[in-house]
Order: structure tokens, then sequence, then C-alpha cells
């Protein structure tokens, strides 16, 4: 039942893009838009053949980005979630400059790391570990929190220590907020590295887009996007399998 379930979710997925493509070539068609502004699902595909050497090149740079940077923020955040589980107090001063992080803009703090860091991939990475962390941190602290507290006490009537009881009952019991929150962080990643390329730097997806922009070449813009989305998917893909080969008990629920 559940893989029939997974195989209709794909259909219908794969039906609405399909539906939004050519709903797209429609208005291209159509006239309605110059296709010289929004160029064709063709034009674009088009673009994507042409500069794929260029393009292959400078989402190597992103990726590098992106996986350094959610790295350093999964790290950041499952640490945070676990001193803030463990320590009230930690909670209490923790949480509030958490919060806070988040209410500052992203393009706001990229120009400062630019500037403090240089136009290296530091800056990048750095953005990366800001935007990404707080998901992980807010994910893995409520799955923690959510964690039968009877099972707890059973293990602590054992003699079970803190380590133990984070071994047997905390972590397993929370893996299923912390693949969640992976997958979000995982988005956040390749857009942070995005945005952070195009305040400087010398190559990566954002320092591309900025180029063609500057070129007016329009279906260049698009295809970049569809990369760039097409990169995320794959990522929260190759998340997918690991939580299926961490978590195999779900496959059979």
């Amino acid at each position: 039942m559940k893989k029939l379930r997974s195989t209709n979710n794909k259909r219908y997925a794969l039906m609405s893009v399909g539906l939004v493509i050519v709903l797209w070539q429609l208005i291209v068609w159509s006239g309605i838009v110059p296709q010289f502004m929004l160029p064709g699902p063709a034009s674009v595909i088009m673009a994507l053949y042409e500069d794929r050497a260029l393009l292959w090149m400078h989402a190597q740079t992103t990726l590098l980005e992106a996986f350094l940077g959610l790295l350093g923020g999964v790290g950041l955040g499952i640490t945070l979630a676990l001193l803030m589980d463990r320590y009230d107090r930690v909670y209490r001063m923790v949480y509030p400059l958490m919060i806070l992080t988040q209410t500052v803009p992203t393009v706001a703090i990229a120009p400062l790391l630019v500037l403090w860091l240089g136009y290296g991939i530091l800056p990048k990475i750095v953005l990366i570990v800001l935007t990404s962390f707080f998901p992980m941190a807010i994910g893995c602290f409520q799955g923690l929190q959510a964690v039968d507290r009877d099972s707890i006490q059973l293990l602590r009537s054992m003699g079970a220590n803190t380590v133990q009881q984070y071994q047997h009952v905390r972590i397993p019991e929370s893996l299923s907020p912390f693949f969640a929150s992976l997958k979000i962080a995982v988005s956040y990643a390749v857009v942070g590295a995005v945005i952070a390329e195009w305040l400087g730097g010398t190559s990566g997806l954002g320092v591309y887009m900025t180029r063609v922009r500057k070129a007016y070449a329009f279906d260049k813009m698009f295809a970049v996007i569809v990369l760039i989305s097409l990169l995320s998917l794959l990522l929260m893909g190759l998340v997918n399998i690991l939580e299926h080969k961490t978590m195999p008990w779900k496959d059979v629920e």
C-alpha cells in the first residue's frame, strides 16, 4: 500500500510539472509575454545544453560551498540541540539568540561577510552555516523533547547513564525530525551559496547568473534557475536515500 501511494504521488508530481511546462510554452506561443523576456522551455533546454560545460564548472564550486557549509550547519545545529535538550539554562540563553539570527535578512549579512572575510570561499561557507543551522537545531531539539518519557524512566530504572539514554532512546526516536530538518537545510544550503556568490567571487552559479543577467540573456537566466532547482532536488533525493538506509523500518510501516 505504501509503495502504491508513493508511486501515485510521483505520478501526480510529474503531471503537475508537465502541466506547468505546457502552460509555460502556451504563454510563450500566444505572445502574451515577449519571448526575449520569457523564453520557452525549448530555449531554456537549449541554453542548458550549449553552456553545459560552463554550468558544470560553476556548479562544482556551488556544490562544494553548499557541502562544506551544510556540514558546518548540521554540526552546529545538532550540537546546539543536544546542549539545549540537556541543559535548561543553555536553552533559555541560546534559543532567543537563535531566533534573533533569523530576523536578519540573508542579503544584508552577505555583504558584511564579504567585507570581513574577502571574496574567497570562506564567506560563502559562513553564510550557508548561518542559514542552515537554524532548521537543524530547532528540528533536532523538538525531536529530542518529544521522546517518550516513560522509555527514559525505564532506562534510568535499569541503571542507564545519560549517554546510554541518548544512544538507545533519544537519538533513535528523533531521527525523523532530524531528516525532515536536513531536507530543509539542504535546500537552504544551495540557495545560500548562490546568494553569497551574487555579491562576490570568481566562480559559482551565482556568479554565472550575475554575468548572464547583465547580458540580458534571459534564456540562460532561466537555465541556471532550473539547474539550481535540479541540484536541490538531487541533494534532497540523496537525503531520502540516507533516511531509508538509516530508518529501514519506515518502509514497512
